[in-house]
């Protein structure tokens, strides 16, 4: 998915678009390290209603070569619109830091998740709050680069 010379937008709008606007425009230096020092990526998706380029920060976690994302939402009883976005269209752009690449997303099967949550977990616990708050099982992503 090349989106370098399309519009993109950053949400939802608010601190979270102000973050990924420093992010982008220091190539990470500001952005990378979330409240508290959790590391944070970008994504863009297409999305899944409007076929517009959206991007928003995310916190992550690394299995391996993978990084890992968490479709917590807040713990909002809905999935976030990031994640119907990939849902539909699993092929998207991720930054980390200065890095940028193509990746394919996909919700980690029920044994990956349970292995991956105790590890996202420990990176921002509130996700066991936000687990706690719905009835929804909060999806775990995993984010695959291509090529």
């Amino acid at each position: 998915m090349a989106v370098q010379n399309d519009i993109i937008t950053d949400g939802p709008p608010g601190n979270v678009a102000r973050h990924i606007r420093a992010y982008v425009e220091t190539d990470g230096r500001i952005g990378h390290r979330w409240r508290g020092g959790a590391p944070a990526l970008l994504i863009t998706t297409i999305g899944h209603k409007t076929g517009l380029h959206r991007r928003t920060a995310l916190i992550y976690g690394k299995d391996g070569d993978q990084y890992v994302v968490v479709a917590s939402g807040r713990g909002h009883n809905q999935h976030p619109a990031w994640y119907l976005n990939l849902l539909k269209h699993p092929e998207i752009e991720v930054q980390v830091g200065a890095e940028k690449f193509a990746a394919l997303a996909r919700t980690a099967t029920p044994d990956e998740r349970a292995r991956l949550w105790p590890m996202m977990a420990s990176i921002w616990p509130s996700f066991n709050k936000y687990q706690a708050k719905t009835d929804r099982v909060i999806p775990v992503v995993v984010l695959e680069r291509v090529g």
